[in-house]
């Protein structure tokens, strides 16, 4: 099943963008008779599947569809939507557990409903992202995390080192409908789709309450949220906070505070030389006029000279080279980060892990080669050395304690042979960023 876009969907795609970038004024009404096209809902169909999950309200799981086969319950889908009877459910909400404690609640929509929701985005997309501001990063195409953060090394590295290390609070749960509505009508006039979005912020939420049984919560009567776990959340996520980044540059924020924002979804910094005071008080007047809110606990004025700020991951600020003791402005993955991947590595290796060490080894080569697939920027030898020392140790102990050997397993289970012999994967040092010298 590929997951390469076919060549009509491709072309679509192509002049939406196109239309979109060449008339930024002009409204698309046209458009709900391509979210049921053959094509487009069987390549929905396909990324869902890759993205996988677990099934909705209504029990249906992927090996189930094609048990009965695809191609009949796409083409269900497709009626549903050319009759105008499809009717989005409930959203199952789940709660996660956040990195730094607590949780956060994660809403799991039905097969159909993610399927229908990608269609959607695959034909919306396009005409939004040509609107996108350059400064925002977050599930954007041929975007990354990882170019936000080159993105801040490189402005601390030109002298804006003044830092609003910014937090929203709750943003996915604030944003405001009516608001949102209105910047999706600013490009969408096709009633039928505008009808999709509306149901999909407005579908009701299934929880489980205290005695085990379950109730529906929200519905019609909510007025603000995009439901997280949505395929189409995110995108309109990135639409209305859009609003912020326009707003910052036809105003002439970046002049005026001699600053740069950089923003990856809900999360977002900006770097000024000088001027962060300024810019904080701009943010907060700012998100109040559009009804979100800073968090003014984790909102706070750096000097990344002298002090570190963490964003998507990483810590950025003072870093001292090991070999010259000489300081420069750095990033490297955050101590959150590097507890994280420790936590996770532990888990895999638990005691109570008794797969066949091949599936272990398995379990663990993916979560290394992962962390380091986004880990890679910057300085990250020492947190590389830091991640393979904890793997040796906690596979000494886990061998040590399958295998009932009566020593701690150093000999036997040496660094060379835990990433040779054993075939765990060791973290490579990458070539760092070249550093910002702070003499």
């Amino acid at each position: 099943m590929s997951l390469e876009p076919p060549e009509k969907l491709r072309s679509l795609q192509g002049k939406l963008y196109d239309k979109a970038k060449a008339e930024p004024d002009y409204r698309f009404y046209l458009l709900y008779d391509k979210l049921y096209r053959a094509d487009i809902l069987a390549h929905a169909y396909a990324l869902a599947r890759h993205n996988d999950g677990a099934p909705g309200v209504d029990g249906q799981t992927f090996d189930r569809i094609e048990a009965a086969g695809v191609a009949d319950w796409l083409a269900g889908v497709a009626e549903a939507l050319r009759t105008k009877r499809y009717r989005a459910e409930p959203v199952r909400r789940v709660m996660i557990p956040k990195p730094g404690g607590g949780e956060r609640p994660l809403g799991i929509p039905t097969i159909r409903d993610r399927v229908v929701q990608t269609a959607a985005k695959l034909v919306l997309e396009p005409i939004f992202e040509a609107d996108l501001e350059p400064t925002a990063y977050g599930y954007r195409p041929d975007r990354s995390a990882n170019d936000a953060v080159a993105a801040v090394h490189k402005r601390l590295l030109e002298g804006y080192t003044a830092v609003v290390d910014a937090d929203l609070s709750k943003y996915f749960d604030s944003i405001p409908h009516a608001a949102l509505m209105k910047s999706v009508a600013r490009r969408i006039s096709d009633r039928d789709v505008l009808h999709l979005i509306k149901m999909w912020l407005t579908v009701p939420v299934e929880e489980s309450d205290a005695g085990g049984g379950k109730r529906l919560t929200g519905g019609k009567s909510n007025r603000m949220g995009t439901p997280q776990g949505g395929v189409i959340s995110p995108l309109l996520a990135n639409l209305y906070f859009n609003r912020v980044l326009k707003h910052w540059r036809i105003s002439g924020c970046g002049e005026a505070f001699r600053a740069h924002i950089v923003n990856y979804a809900d999360d977002f910094v900006i770097l000024s030389r000088g001027k962060a005071v300024e810019a904080l008080a701009w943010t907060r007047q700012t998100m109040s006029r559009i009804g979100l809110t800073l968090n003014e606990a984790k909102t706070t004025l750096k000097d990344a000279r002298s002090e570190r700020f963490d964003f998507l991951g990483y810590s950025f600020g003072p870093h001292l080279h090991r070999l010259s003791a000489r300081g420069y402005l750095g990033a490297s993955p955050s101590a959150k980060s590097l507890a994280r991947i420790k936590s996770k590595v532990s888990a895999v290796l638990a005691r109570g892990n008794k797969a066949p060490w091949p599936t272990v080894t398995e379990q663990l080569n993916r979560l290394l080669r992962g962390w380091q697939g986004y880990f890679r920027y910057g300085s990250c030898a020492l947190a590389y050395r830091a991640v393979n020392r904890h793997v040796v140790d906690r596979t000494r102990a886990f061998l040590v304690d399958r295998h009932r050997l009566n020593s701690h397993g150093t000999r036997p289970y040496r660094f060379e042979t835990v990433f040779g012999e054993l075939g765990i994967h060791a973290l490579r040092t990458q070539p760092a960023a070249t550093p910002g010298d702070l003499s």
